[in-house]
């Protein structure tokens, strides 16, 4: 991810998420816990609506282990947000997300982040679990052309 600040068009999946009034903090933006709950709600949402992620009963799910935000601008209740997804890397067992938030109607991203993801068997929540197709397929749809 570049240290720049990303627009709309670098991402490819978008989820509107409103802020509520307990997402503020004593100083009067929206505290950083929440950009965390943001960036799991849109990579839910992105597995739900492709149809990889059967929340109760998928045999391979996602465990996050990475993750990291940088914070551009603040965000305070009770602005609207929109998450923007995109896949920085797919490898064998790993997916690399990031996100973007935007704050109402701006080009520009507040916050920007990322989410890794191995992939496992449910069962044993261990074993890595090569990427299935349905999701390398969900995954193409988000990943931005190579440079060149």
């Amino acid at each position: 991810m570049s240290r720049t600040r990303g627009t709309r068009a670098d991402y490819r999946f978008f989820l509107t998420i409103p802020t509520r009034w307990m997402d503020n903090d004593v100083y009067g933006h929206v505290n950083n816990v929440t950009y965390y709950s943001w960036f799991d709600t849109v990579v839910a949402r992105f597995l739900t609506d492709t149809g990889f992620l059967h929340i109760p009963t998928a045999p391979v799910i996602g465990l996050v282990v990475e993750t990291q935000c940088r914070y551009f601008a603040p965000i305070a209740f009770p602005d609207e947000v929109t998450a923007g997804l995109r896949c920085g890397r797919a490898g064998n067992t790993s997916v690399r997300y990031e996100i973007g938030i935007f704050r109402n109607g701006e080009d520009s991203a507040s916050a920007e982040g990322h989410f890794v993801h191995v992939y496992v068997d449910r069962a044993t929540q261990k074993t890595p679990t090569p990427l299935p197709p349905l999701l390398r397929g969900a995954l193409a749809g988000i990943t931005l052309p190579a440079p060149g």
